[in-house]
């Protein structure tokens, strides 16, 4: 039996134990099966589950909430009005969206339609949109009324529809516009549309990676190691835009939950949200959990939170910190993911190893592997050692928009990362392959300095980049953000690190901020932290 058959299987059985399948229900797989070849992912998606769940909610926001059938329904008018605004011609849809029904309906249309969708960073400069968007050949903005003056750096000929909009819009709504078609599911297209989702842009202009067909059996991988409920409801404070938020969104519908949508992330409202769904899941981003945190026990303890089975936290690094306040104000609920834009998922980390071990991305899900390698490109087999992550996943994108790649060795696809596994096979992710410096001959992680600083009782967050010195090459500088009403200052920091970490560990300056300056995805952006340290 071949390794990739074994795969195959092992993913099968997850996805039967999981509930996303019924192996006696071959009708059933069928259906399934056919909605997802010839609509696509999305597509595909909301066809099959209104054939499943018909009338049972699907999607609540601020405009209300959407059954499974009307979701599809909404879908294929959408699908009718995408190909009425410039019929006979293959273009790409952008979307420029928050949290809300139009993103999941938006997607669903194209897919039926046969358009390929890209999902624009709500964060975007207008540089950054107009930018994307040349190279993307986007010939359509679908977006929210708040990004209008965005719209303006748009190239000429790029068209625009609002998808959310509050009185008083000046241009063109979707809604208005399907509300006169028909409901009727869509003719097969000749080829699936496509989603495109964009790197964080953290050094650059964002990258484009294509997901253009997707096999049900890779959503194992986000099944395998975490115990997704059913039938319940799922809060989703993340980004839509984001890999964290969509595919959690897709994972609960196929499951046939209700999704809680927001359009802002406030974190007494999510909270609320998982109060009134009675919830059994919370995604988001290690940010918002922060931030969740930060409210203090009185305030979390206002609402019951009960209900919840897991909270998912993906998209950026989870700290020591966070993972033990979540595990003591919440239970053994914690999942965290690791994983990229390129790579998809690499590794999972349950509660169990996170509290043995906390800021562990686990270990790979079936399908997945992970390696490190030296910098001579060799695998390293000692726990402990650092080097750059390499993963292989069947999510794995086959290259960049732009034609652009990423490096690849013995089948696996590097992540950009360094870290290492220890005694018990749990792996650690160290930071960014670029930001490791060499200070006094000494290799230096930033994030090893940040987690710590991350522990002070007086810090709320940090960060630690590397700045030329003209004796040691290099050395670090950290940003601090100190918690309302503690008095700290900079030696107290170094001592801090002094008292735990190596000599070539401490940093030389501290800069006290109000905030991190940090992406739509909670990401900070060490290039403005950079840039201001060198002034």
């Amino acid at each position: 039996m071949t390794k990739d058959l074994v795969n195959f299987l092992r993913a099968v059985a997850v996805l039967q134990r999981r509930g996303m399948i019924n192996l006696t229900n071959p009708i059933q797989l069928a259906t399934a099966a056919a909605a997802l070849r010839h609509y696509g992912s999305f597509g595909g998606l909301v066809s099959y589950t209104a054939a499943r769940y018909g009338d049972a909610p699907a999607l609540t926001d601020e405009r209300g909430t959407l059954t499974f059938r009307q979701l599809d329904q909404m879908s294929n008018s959408v699908a009718r009005v995408l190909l009425s605004r410039r019929p006979g011609h293959d273009f790409t849809i952008g979307l420029l969206n928050r949290g809300h029904r139009g993103v999941i309906v938006a997607l669903a249309a194209a897919g039926k339609a046969g358009l390929r969708t890209v999902l624009l960073n709500t964060g975007f400069a207008g540089p950054q949109l107009r930018d994307v968007c040349v190279r993307e050949r986007i010939g359509l903005v679908l977006a929210d009324q708040e990004f209008c003056e965005l719209l303006a750096a748009l190239p000429d000929g790029v068209d625009v529809l609002l998808n959310w909009s509050e009185e008083g819009a000046t241009r063109a709504v979707l809604d208005d516009l399907a509300s006169s078609q028909s409901a009727d599911p869509m003719p097969y297209p000749s080829h699936p549309g496509g989603v495109v989702l964009l790197t964080s842009g953290t050094t650059g202009t964002p990258k484009g990676a294509p997901r253009d067909r997707i096999s049900p059996v890779q959503s194992a991988q986000l099944l395998d190691r975490i115990p997704w409920p059913a039938g319940s409801c799922y809060v989703v404070a993340a980004p839509l835009f984001h890999a964290t938020g969509l595919a959690t969104t897709t994972v609960g519908l196929a499951l046939g939950n209700h999704i809680a949508l927001s359009r802002r992330f406030d974190p007494s409202a999510v909270l609320a949200a998982a109060e009134e769904h009675r919830a059994g899941a919370i995604i988001l981003v290690p940010t918002m959990l922060s931030r969740i945190l930060d409210l203090g026990p009185d305030e979390i303890d206002r609402y019951d939170t009960s209900s919840l089975k897991l909270i998912f936290a993906a998209g950026s690094a989870l700290s020591p910190g966070v993972c033990r306040r979540t595990l003591h104000t919440f239970g053994d609920v914690l999942y965290n993911l690791y994983g990229s834009t390129e790579v998809a998922t690499a590794a999972v980390a349950t509660p169990d190893e996170l509290r043995i071990a906390p800021g562990t991305v686990g270990r790979p899900p079936v399908g997945c592997r992970i390696a490190a390698y030296d910098a001579n490109d060799r695998v390293i087999t000692r726990p402990g050692q650092s080097g750059t992550l390499y993963v292989s996943s069947g999510l794995s994108f086959s290259g960049y928009t732009d034609g652009g790649s990423k490096k690849v060795l013995d089948g696996l696809m590097s992540s950009g990362d360094t870290g290492h596994f220890d005694d018990h096979g749990l792996w650690f992710v160290d930071g960014r392959d670029d930001d490791m410096i060499v200070s006094g001959g000494e290799n230096v992680y930033p994030v090893e300095v940040e987690n710590l600083l991350g522990d002070h009782p007086g810090i709320a967050e940090a960060a630690v980049v590397g700045v030329p010195d003209p004796d040691f090459g290099q050395r670090l500088c950290a940003f601090v953000v100190v918690q309302d009403g503690t008095a700290l200052d900079a030696d107290a920091v170094r001592a801090h690190v002094r008292n735990r970490l190596a000599r070539h560990k401490i940093p030389r300056d501290v800069v006290f901020l109000d905030a991190l300056p940090r992406n739509e995805t909670g990401k900070v952006l060490k290039r403005d932290l950079m840039a201001g340290a060198a002034e």
